[in-house]
Formats: C-alpha cells, structure tokens, sequence
C-alpha cells in the first residue's frame, strides 16, 4: 500500500509541474488610459468653433473603461501641435455605457471654442489647430487626438434688417445690404435657411451673392399653409488653389417667423379664342385657351353672357384641360365667353379676356 503511493506521487508530480507550466508571467495592471480619439472634426461658424468626436469606450491596451475623466480641449497656434499644453476649455466627463449592446453604440462628444478676438485676422491664410485629449479618472491620458486645421479669418456679422413675406409665388426674404471689403481672394455670399415650424432640422432655402443693392431671395420650394421659421447668415469664402473653395458661416439674424396662407389666385388665362361648329349638324361653339403654368392648378371655369346680360358659369365640374365645347347655343345669338383658374385651395383668377362668337340663323 505504501508502495502504492509513492508511486502515485511520482506519476502526479510531473503532471502538477506541467500544468503549471502552462500559467504565464503576471500581468501589470492596466493604466486604463482612454485611447486617444481620431475622428475629430471642427466646424466654425462666427466667432464660434464646434467640435466633435467619438468618445472612447476602451484603453490603449484594448481594456473596457470602467470611467472616464474630463477632456481637455487644445488650440495652438504653432504649424503643428504635439502636446495639449495649457488647455483653453475642458468637456465634462461622459458616463460610459454599462450594457454590452449600448457599449459598442458610438457616444458622440462636443465642445463650442470660442476665438478670442485678438487672434482672429484678416490674412484669410491664418489658422489654428485644434485636439483634445481624453482623461481617465485619474486625470491621466494618452496623448491628444488627431488636429484639425481652423481658419481664423475674421466674418461678417448677419444681414440687418432681415424679413419675410408671403406672395404668390412663395416667400420672399429680404434684407439690407451692406458695405463689404474686397480682397483677391475672399468673397462673400448671403445664405437663407429655412425651418418648418416644429421641426429641428434646417435646410439651406436659397444664396444670393453679396454686393447687390437690393438682396432678396424667393422661396417657392414651401407647403402652403405651413409656419416657417427662416434666418440668413453672412458666409466668407476664400478661395484656394487647386482645392474646393473654404466656406465660413457668420452669424445668423434673429428668426422671420411667417405662415405661408394661401390666398393668391393662380394666374389669368390667356388667349381665348371661341369657333362656331354646325353646319349639317347640332350647333355647337369651341373655346380654347393657353394652359395656365401654376403648379398648384385645380382647373378652370367658363362663364358665358349675351350683350348687356351677366355672365354665367357653364361648367358643372372644373375643367381639368384647356378647352371647352358649349352645345347649349341658340341660331341668331351672339355669345361671349371668359375663362377663369381655380387652384388647389379654391381661389379662383379673375376672368380672361372676353371672346365673341354668332351662331347663325339655319
């Protein structure tokens, strides 16, 4: 029995070792440093630079961040930024998503940089960089992200005395026009944004190129009977060489607020021209007239009178095209008739032209 054991001990020892062969060195615990972000972007609009990323949600040893610390946002002035130095603005740390699904979600972060006024320039070649760089809980990180380039040109400050109205071809923004300086390689344009009230989205309604005495734009890309909210901007452009122009957003005017009602009549027929048929058969007079263009068009009416008398409306149901047979013509009269455009809403143009036409005696 004694035998037994010994031999059992031996056979297991090797095994043991082997097994704890097997177990590598220990690893040092991880820094839980965010890796550093590498979309950022940059938009500026006025005196205003907004910037964007994806927050991070591992380290740069490809752990899981259990929590995030702040992030340090960078401007520098130099051809290249290496370090983040002496932040200008801080972002607040971001609560890191504890589900598997939520945590392979991107969380976006962002920051608004205002430019102080004494590094904005008039030398449209002038720029400033920015990073940031993401801390961890500790206040450490590793290193800032990718720069973007920003322009520090000065811009111009909105369009005054902007405002909207409805006609009947849409809505039209107008504004006062303003002195602007002139350089070789920078220009300026008005742009009109338009907003459906209740809607966050906005949509760019139209550009007029600045230096026009009177600057005004129609919007007839709209729905009638709908609020809309529209404001303008003064955009710098800079031209470059062999690249797509830079364009820079100025401020934007205080809201015109309008609701486009609807109570303009589409347009006056034109052309009417009345043929008398009959011969060998019932008598019957021709109207033909030129199609109203308006794209909210409905259709037409035919009014009809004899010298002296009313005129009437012949047609039972709106005339969907440009023409119309009227066979209820007595021989020895004389007829004149005019033509009228109704559109979606039931405002109705005032009437075309008048033309004459007799039926003869048979």
């Amino acid at each position: 029995m004694r035998f037994l054991k010994r031999r059992l001990l031996a056979l297991g020892l090797p095994l043991m070792l082997a097994a704890c062969a097997t177990i590598g060195p220990p690893q040092p615990p991880s820094l839980e440093l965010p890796k550093p972000p590498t979309d950022l972007r940059a938009t500026r609009k006025g005196d205003r630079v907004i910037l964007t990323w994806t927050i991070p949600i591992a380290t740069t040893d490809r752990q899981t961040i259990r929590e995030l610390g702040p992030t340090q946002i960078c401007r520098g002035m130099e051809p290249e930024l290496t370090q983040c130095g002496m932040p200008v603005g801080e972002a607040a740390a971001q609560p890191i998503p504890t589900t598997p699904k939520s945590a392979r979600q991107k969380i976006p972060g962002t920051y608004t940089d205002t430019l102080p006024s004494q590094i904005e320039s008039d030398d449209p070649s002038s720029s400033a960089i920015y990073a940031i760089e993401v801390l961890n809980a500790g206040k450490r990180g590793a290193g800032i992200s990718n720069r973007v380039r920003v322009p520090l040109v000065r811009t111009l400050p909105p369009p005054k005395e902007f405002s909207a109205r409805v006609t009947s071809q849409g809505v039209v923004l107008s504004w006062t026009a303003a002195a602007l300086p002139a350089t070789a390689s920078t220009r300026y344009i008005y742009r009109v944004l338009r907003r459906m009230e209740g809607s966050t989205q906005r949509t760019v309604a139209g550009e007029v190129p600045a230096g026009i005495d009177y600057p005004s734009l129609t919007d007839s890309n709209i729905e009638w009977e709908k609020t809309y909210e529209y404001t303008a901007e003064t955009v710098t452009v800079i031209a470059q060489q062999n690249k797509t122009d830079l364009r820079i957003e100025g401020d934007d005017t205080p809201e015109a607020k309008v609701f486009a009602d609807d109570v303009f009549p589409p347009s006056v027929p034109s052309g009417l021209q009345a043929v008398f048929s009959g011969p060998g058969q019932k008598a019957f007079i021709d109207l033909v007239w030129a199609p109203v263009a308006d794209v909210d068009l409905n259709g037409y009416n035919v009014y009809r009178h004899e010298e002296g008398a009313t005129p009437v409306k012949v047609n039972v149901e709106l005339l969907k095209t440009p023409a119309f047979r009227d066979a209820e013509v007595v021989p020895g009269k004389q007829y004149l008739y005019s033509v009228s455009a109704v559109d979606l809403r039931g405002n109705e143009s005032a009437r075309s032209e008048e033309a004459g036409e007799s039926v003869p005696q048979n």
